[in-house]
């Protein structure tokens, strides 16, 4: 019985002292942040409510990205990487995204991330810069929140933002000037400057941009009209010149 006591009061005086080493040391003495553009080091850090003094391994790396994300718009939880560096220094990668896109409603533009996150609100003389999202209404936007349509079009939602991510993928977000929604059978892109593109909701859009981008590949840098992609004829895609 002895034997076991002084077992167990081994481990525990084992466990205390590491539990005394962590909280004596290995405190946080710099923070250092990576992969801003827009915001600052000093946001990044406010907004991650850790503090120069911290333990670094009893705060909540996942409180403090999600922290980050809740205050600065143009970063998600998903792009935020908090990592140690001992003894005592706190490394926070993070990316932020872009706003390709607008929906402009009520006088505002709501400028919209890839993955369908509401970034900033602007007046709407000042969206020129962005292409837009037409032909559907948000539900009380607000920045930092996610898109919400209308039940009713819970398919377009979806399909947008399918496409948004895969436009992200593909690295053509920047060739978008336009994505429509108002006609319920299709969804209607400007492309290039040059092309309408017709898709139907629903459907596979990484497949589709690389049609799209394989048969504007084929086509003279003078020609413009609308590109059909139909996936029940094997992505054939019907060109209709201007």
């Amino acid at each position: 019985n002895f034997g076991f006591l002084y077992k167990l009061l081994s481990v525990l005086v084992i466990c205390g002292a590491v539990v005394t080493a962590l909280t004596l040391f290995f405190r946080v003495d710099r923070i250092v942040v990576s992969g801003t553009v827009r915001y600052s080091a000093d946001d990044v850090i406010d907004a991650s409510g850790i503090h120069i003094g911290d333990n670094l391994y009893l705060l909540n790396k996942y409180d403090a990205a999600r922290n980050i994300a809740d205050a600065l718009p143009y970063i998600d939880i998903e792009d935020v990487r908090i990592r140690r560096d001992l003894p005592d220094t706190l490394l926070i990668d993070v990316e932020e995204c872009r706003a390709p896109l607008a929906v402009i409603q009520n006088g505002s533009a709501w400028l919209v991330s890839s993955r369908g996150k509401i970034v900033e609100q602007l007046p709407a003389s000042r969206a020129g810069d962005y292409g837009t999202i037409d032909g559907c209404e948000l539900l009380a936007p607000t920045v930092g929140t996610d898109i919400a349509l209308a039940t009713e079009y819970a398919e377009q939602q979806a399909s947008l933002l399918d496409l948004l991510a895969a436009l992200e993928e593909a690295d053509l977000l920047d060739q978008v000037d336009s994505i429509d929604l108002s006609d319920l059978a299709q969804v209607t892109m400007g492309y290039a400057g040059r092309f309408r593109v017709e898709m139907p909701y629903g459907a596979d859009y990484e497949q589709m941009l690389l049609i799209l981008t394989g048969a504007v590949s084929q086509l003279e840098t003078n020609q413009r009209g609308t590109l059909r992609l139909d996936p029940d004829s094997y992505y054939q895609v019907l060109f209709t010149e201007e």
